[in-house]
């Protein structure tokens, strides 16, 4: 599947809230999950910056669906997000069962910039969703996105002089 003018729409979002996360003093990521038929479920933004490194937006989207969803409405929703899972937000995908991913930023992106930054890896491994889910359907990275959210992250990871 392709990255469709809707994803693109639903992905406007995730970096907005990206953002805010950033304008909060938290590292820049955001998601939203949107039903079968198109509805917005759930959304929210990282907030790891008072010391709960496991609060993203991903995550925070499997544990609303596990509570609210049914196994197929999990399996046809869609998780719209700024930047690809990590392996943890990727296994709570997998497990919970939901269903399409699409990013607007991939993992390799992310390390290449950091990288560049002289900023230093995390202390987990930066993974594709497939290698940590097999039979994900996901879609990513969007263009559009790409210089946008390069700056949010740059902002983050670089002092200002």
């Amino acid at each position: 599947m392709t990255i469709t003018e809707t994803d693109l729409v639903h992905l406007r979002r995730c970096v907005d809230l990206a953002r805010e996360a950033l304008d909060d003093g938290d590292e820049p990521f955001g998601s939203v999950l949107v039903s079968g038929d198109g509805k917005v479920l759930f959304e929210d933004r990282n907030r790891v910056k008072d010391g709960d490194a496991t609060q993203h937006p991903e995550f925070a989207i499997s544990r609303w669906a596990a509570t609210n969803l049914t196994p197929a409405q999990r399996a046809q929703a869609t998780v719209y997000t700024s930047g690809e899972h990590c392996p943890m937000c990727a296994a709570s995908h997998g497990w919970v069962g939901l269903g399409r991913i699409v990013y607007a930023a991939s993992t390799a992106q992310l390390s290449d910039w950091r990288a560049a930054w002289g900023v230093p890896p995390g202390p987990v491994a930066a993974l594709p969703i497939t290698t940590v889910v097999p039979g994900a359907v996901v879609d990513g990275p969007a263009a559009e996105f790409e210089a946008e959210l390069r700056d949010l992250h740059r902002a983050r990871c670089t002092p200002v002089a």
